[in-house]
C-alpha cells in the first residue's frame, strides 16, 4: 500500500516518460538511468510526455505496486531538467495536489546539521 511519509525516498526521473510503460520497463529505467535499485523500496515518480499522467512505482516487501494517476484536465508540474532528482514527501503531495513548487514559501525551521 501507498504511504507517502518522510521515511521513504522519491526519486523523479526526469525526462518525460511513455505511459505505456510497465513494471519492467519503468524498473529499467530505474536501473539504467537513474543509478538506483529498484527493489529498494524506494518510490520512483515518472510523469508522461503531455504531463497529464504520473505513475509511481515501489517495491512493496514481495512485489512491484504500480500507482497511476490521470487528470482529466490540467498536467503535473516537473520540475525543471537538471533540478533535483530526489524529492521529498512534501514535494510529491504537491505535485499530485497541483500546486507550483515554485510558488511555495516555506517558513524558517530547525535542520539538525544544518548551518
Amino acid at each position: 500500500m501507498l504511504s507517502l511519509n518522510s521515511f521513504c525516498r522519491y526519486f523523479l526521473y526526469d525526462k518525460p516518460c511513455d505511459m505505456r510503460c510497465g513494471i519492467y520497463s519503468l524498473s529499467g529505467l530505474v536501473q539504467n538511468n537513474l543509478k538506483q535499485n529498484p527493489l529498494s523500496g524506494d518510490i520512483f515518480i515518472f510523469i508522461g510526455k503531455a504531463g497529464n499522467q504520473i505513475r509511481l512505482l515501489q517495491w512493496d516487501k514481495d512485489g512491484f505496486a504500480l500507482y497511476i494517476k490521470r487528470l482529466e484536465k490540467g498536467t503535473f508540474e516537473r520540475p525543471a531538467s537538471g533540478e533535483k532528482i530526489e524529492l521529498t514527501s512534501r514535494e510529491l503531495m504537491l505535485i499530485l495536489g497541483g500546486i507550483q513548487l515554485k510558488s511555495v514559501q516555506l517558513r524558517k525551521r530547525y535542520s539538525h546539521g544544518a548551518a
